[in-house]
């Protein structure tokens, strides 16, 4: 196989999510509306000590941000509960570049990219309802107890009243390496600096179908929007190859650093192009053994292929 076929499992997942949620030719398979925006990342130095990473360490980073509504049809109104985005580009100071891809539920529902094909197909539209099967759903969770968590969040998921005001986890583990060449699993979450809001499901249902990039840009004339880079420390034991296991709440926390939005990108059809791969990492920053992480980045390239393509 050369370096340019993508892997089977991962071209047989990107058919299954077709096969679900629809094709719409040029679009992303997942996350296909978007917006784009500039942004810069100030590093608070707590985390200088446990990682060699450029943009953790003092200087200011600057940084474009994605802001996305998870369903493959981009024409879905942002008042209905589903996913969000919030995928951030950093610009280091070599020249290299490394992505932070983050979603609004903690754990994932699939402990591996098998696991993930066998929910997609509970997932498909039964015929004459047009809706998944809600026993096979439940015969997926019985089958793998570990998904249980991740499926409760996502059907709870809340509408929020603005892209500012959700919480964004990147749910796998990465490892950090600091200057001695200690390694420490880490998980990261972005917090809102204005804090929580929500839509209850009545008012999020007569919003405007695109609110969530009119409010953004709204609230941008008026300055900055900030989100707070939190950074949970694994300790020994803590499972760093499964996304459907949170780690004990107990686990300390540092800030890493805080990130300035400021408008809107002058070029949106270059950056909405773009892949945000979490497996983009930089010196300092490594991957976990989870093979959801590793498999997202062969899904990303099929994807990729197929929308360049017009397909």
């Amino acid at each position: 196989m050369s370096d340019h076929t993508p892997a089977p499992l991962a071209v047989t997942a990107v058919d299954a999510i077709e096969h679900v949620s629809g094709t719409y030719p040029g679009q992303r398979r997942v996350h296909a509306r978007g917006l784009c925006f500039d942004a810069t990342f100030t590093p608070s130095g707590e985390a200088a000590s446990l990682t060699t990473a450029a943009h953790l360490k003092s200087a200011r980073t600057p940084v474009v941000v994605r802001f996305s509504n998870s369903n493959t049809n981009p024409t879905v109104p942002d008042g209905v509960r589903a996913g969000r985005g919030l995928a951030a580009r950093f610009f280091l100071p070599d020249g290299s570049t490394t992505d932070l891809v983050s979603v609004n539920i903690p754990v994932f529902f699939a402990a591996t990219p098998e696991q993930f094909l066998e929910l997609l197909d509970a997932l498909k539209k039964a015929p004459g309802t047009g809706a998944p099967d809600p026993e096979k759903v439940k015969a997926y969770a019985a089958a793998h107890p570990s998904a249980a968590a991740g499926l409760q969040e996502a059907a709870r998921m809340p509408i929020p009243a603005s892209y500012s005001t959700a919480r964004y986890w990147a749910i796998h583990a990465f490892i950090w390496v600091n200057p001695d060449g200690r390694r420490r699993p880490v998980r990261y979450r972005w917090e809102p600096e204005t804090g929580l809001r929500e839509l209850p499901e009545q008012e999020a249902a007569v919003q405007n179908p695109e609110y969530l990039t009119e409010e953004l840009l709204h609230r941008l004339a008026d300055g900055p929007v900030g989100f707070t880079l939190r950074v949970q420390l694994g300790e020994d034991g803590d499972p760093t190859d499964d996304p459907t296991k949170a780690w004990p709440a107990d686990r300390p926390e540092i800030v890493a650093g805080h990130l300035r939005i400021t408008a809107p990108v002058a070029d949106q059809d270059h950056w909405a192009a773009q892949v945000y791969d979490p497996t983009r990492i930089t010196p300092g920053i490594e991957p976990s053994d989870d093979p959801v992480l590793a498999f997202r980045s062969q899904a990303y390239a099929v994807s990729y292929g197929r929308r360049t393509e017009g397909n």
